[in-house]
């Protein structure tokens, strides 16, 4: 099983990056999935789902608006544009492949975790 993100890097606040998760080793398509974030000091924080047809997309509070989650089940790739990007979505992003779908920041819990990537390093900063 691999997970890899990529995309990640330096933008000014006020601006945009696309992260990509490419998954081998599992059907893709059998799970819904989630980007996860974990910012300096603090602990591991659900930011979105979708489920395994993208027909369902939810979001934290913190990026709805702003993040938007997508995935191509033939490319087995997971996808999150992230537009207005601030200081405080500063964070290593994470993508997973989860058990059962998260629909808000309340209900996420680290078991619906089944595999998890190595994470893609977002920084927001002037």
């Amino acid at each position: 099983v691999d997970l890899v993100e990529s995309g990640g890097g330096l933008v000014q606040p006020g601006g945009s990056l696309r992260l990509s998760c490419a998954v081998s080793g599992f059907t893709f398509s059998d799970y819904p999935m989630s980007w996860v974030r974990q910012a300096p000091g603090k602990d591991l924080e659900w930011v979105s789902d979708i489920s395994s047809s993208a027909g369902s997309t939810y979001y934290a509070d913190s990026v709805k608006g702003r993040f938007t989650i997508s995935r191509d089940n033939a490319k087995n790739t997971l996808y999150l544009q992230m537009n207005s990007l601030r200081p405080e979505d500063t964070a290593l992003y994470y993508c997973a492949a989860v058990h059962a779908i998260t629909t808000t920041q309340a209900m996420w819990s680290r078991s619906t975790i089944a595999f998890l990537g190595q994470g893609t390093q977002v920084t927001v900063s002037p």
